[in-house]
């Protein structure tokens, strides 16, 4: 399966709207960009003067027909050769100042607009994650930025020092000799004919390169987090050959795009070196016949030679302004798609105590004509402790995800108090409710950051205190470093089970009103489980508390339990009540026992 369907986007060549928004990211250094602008500017003057200092020195101290003495040729002689060198000091300071000021507001541009992305995609609600793949919108952050940088590093900016280069030589050209200079220019229609399927080939080649780019990407990304998968099943050889192909797509891309430079640049030459030999045979003629001095001959081919490495440059700016409206073009339609979940005009302050939590007929479907919740109504008191239960696709899992509001509901309202939680904002929500997966991720750092996760208002001696509490620091205090004991990407160098008590130190740590667990024990071993409950029976008094379980027999002690069925509540009650009426509840609890003792025997 291909990603990255909006690659194939066939972005204008020049954009004008788009150009002025990448533009605007400059605004807050124009004044850096003045200055570049009039370096370059001076960079221009200075690449015109060498030629002319040629002339100069050929026709009035090297020529025999000089009226000058010996000593006065070679006193001036040497002057120009000292200003000769002066001139190429000066353009290389001004041209090192111009990279330098340059490469520092592509790199400032860059910061701000991967802060810019990186801010926006933290405000996107779940789903959109749930459609883009990782790999694609690491490709936004990154090669995308990148592109961009390059508009302005050696794209935008860079294209008036072409533009003043090829005006300055063409004046230079006709005062020099205005005949030359036509029989320079003769050669101009090919060139721009060249330059036109240049254009062509190199805008195919380089959507092909990024597009295959982004397809790499999103499989690597995939194939080393499903690393472990990939090997247990013996998937190496299978999962090498399809990135082969991938690769190789990628590769013949590149190769596309080198081909099309492979033959540019030596039809420019080919083309340029007609245009010397032309002015070889007619201005040599007009030095023959003294209409034409040998220095202006000099330096009309110096000349010559250098009108056509801007044209060059051109052709290629033009490919490097292509790419930028492309990978404009994707990274503004990222930053343009509103969130779907956003913060009341209005928010409500949040309750400071546990409150009431109320299902009010909601209904809630991931894919259209799909639903998985059916006007589910049910109220939580405050203080309640409710189990959660069902078949697998029950909708369990989304009921969570509902209060939590990574999704909203299609139909119905969910309540904290008398409140919609919609009035709410998020960030209080998120700090009322706290959530423990039955999947941990945990971030690179020590144990320490990933229980209070960089929040500065929990302190060293609340970590330890929650840590102890919920039978963590068992295990922390036998690590070498203890606290500060660094974490591997993921948690990998942790079992699960002490992955899973930091969860619960994380989620306890900021002492929430509401408490969810989501298959929270089901990863951890008999023992572990043991502490682990010992300690959340402590923790979850006094706090609305709402435990999912696959377990039943973790959830005996709780005060009611839904049990749901195809997106239905199906029954209600006390563990012993479910299990008298003979429903559902009971024939679930009767199927899970008798699979435990197979398991026994």
């Amino acid at each position: 399966m291909e990603y990255f369907q909006d690659d194939e986007l066939q972005a204008k060549s020049y954009d004008r709207t788009l150009m002025a928004r990448i533009l605007s990211y400059a605004k807050p250094y124009k004044g850096w960009l003045v200055l570049s602008v009039a370096l370059l500017l001076l960079v221009s003057l200075f690449q015109l003067a060498p030629p002319y200092l040629v002339k100069i020195a050929i026709d009035r101290y090297i020529s025999p027909e000089s009226e000058l003495d010996t000593a006065a040729r070679y006193a001036g002689l040497a002057k120009v050769v000292g200003l000769f060198f002066a001139v190429l000091v000066v353009a290389f300071l001004a041209s090192y100042f111009q990279i330098y000021v340059m490469a520092q507001v592509g790199q400032r541009i860059m910061f701000d607009l991967r802060m810019q992305i990186f801010r926006h995609l933290q405000s996107k609600e779940i789903a959109y994650f749930d459609r883009n793949p990782v790999g694609r919108l690491m490709t936004r952050l990154t090669s995308d930025v990148e592109v961009l940088n390059e508009t302005f590093t050696s794209g935008v900016v860079a294209i008036f020092l072409d533009v003043f280069t090829l005006a300055g030589i063409m004046i230079v050209l006709c005062y020099l000799s205005f005949k030359l200079a036509m029989i320079t220019f003769v050669v101009l229609p090919a060139l721009f004919v060249a330059a036109m399927i240049f254009r062509a080939k190199v805008r195919v080649s380089y959507r092909n390169v990024r597009k295959r780019v982004a397809a790499i990407n999103a499989f690597l990304q995939e194939n080393i987090t499903g690393m472990n998968v990939v090997q247990v099943f013996n998937r190496e050889g299978a999962q090498f050959t399809k990135f082969s192909r991938r690769n190789k797509r990628l590769y013949q891309a590149h190769i596309d795009t080198i081909m099309a430079y492979a033959v540019f640049y030596p039809v420019i030459e080919i083309l340029s070196s007609v245009a010397i030999a032309l002015i070889l045979w007619y201005g040599g003629g007009g030095v023959m016949k003294g209409v034409l001095t040998f220095g202006s001959l000099v330096a009309f081919i110096q000349y010559a030679q250098r009108f056509y490495r801007p044209i060059m440059d051109l052709s290629e700016k033009y490919n490097v302004l292509q790419s930028a409206m492309a990978s404009s073009e994707r990274i503004f339609a990222l930053l343009d798609s509103e969130p779907a979940i956003k913060d009341s005009v209005a928010p409500q302050a949040i309750p400071d105590s546990p409150a009431e939590v109320t299902f009010d007929r909601v209904s809630f479907s991931y894919n259209p004509d799909e639903p998985v919740l059916r006007d589910i109504t049910f109220t939580v008191r405050p203080g309640e402790k409710v189990a959660i239960v069902g078949f697998t696709g029950a909708g369990k899992t989304t009921i969570i995800n509902l209060l939590s509001r990574l999704y909203d509901a299609n139909e119905g309202r969910i309540l904290i108090g008398d409140t919609d939680i919609r009035e709410y904002r998020q960030r209080d929500l998120h700090r009322y409710i706290a959530t423990v997966l039955q999947d941990v991720f945990l971030f690179s750092g020590d144990i320490a950051y990933n229980i209070h996760l960089g929040d500065a208002s929990i302190d060293e001696d609340r970590v330890r205190e929650v840590s102890r509490y919920i039978n963590a620091e068992k295990f922390i205090e036998k690590l070498p470093a203890g606290y500060a004991e660094p974490v591997g990407e993921r948690g990998r160098t942790l079992s699960v089970g002490e992955r899973q008590l930091l969860s619960f130190a994380r989620a306890l740590v900021y002492e929430p009103k509401i408490l969810v667990l989501d298959e929270a024990t089901s990863s951890v071993d008999t023992d572990t489980e043991f502490l682990v409950q010992d300690a959340l029976k402590k923790f979850m008094a006094g706090r609305t508390s709402i435990v999912i379980a696959h377990r039943l027999s973790t959830i005996r002690h709780v005060d009611r339990i839904i049990v749901l069925h195809k997106g239905r509540i199906a029954e209600e009650g006390p563990h012993g009540e479910l299990l008298e009426r003979g429903g559902l509840y009971s024939n679930l609890y009767e199927l899970q026992y008798r699979d435990q003792e197979k398991k026994i025997y």
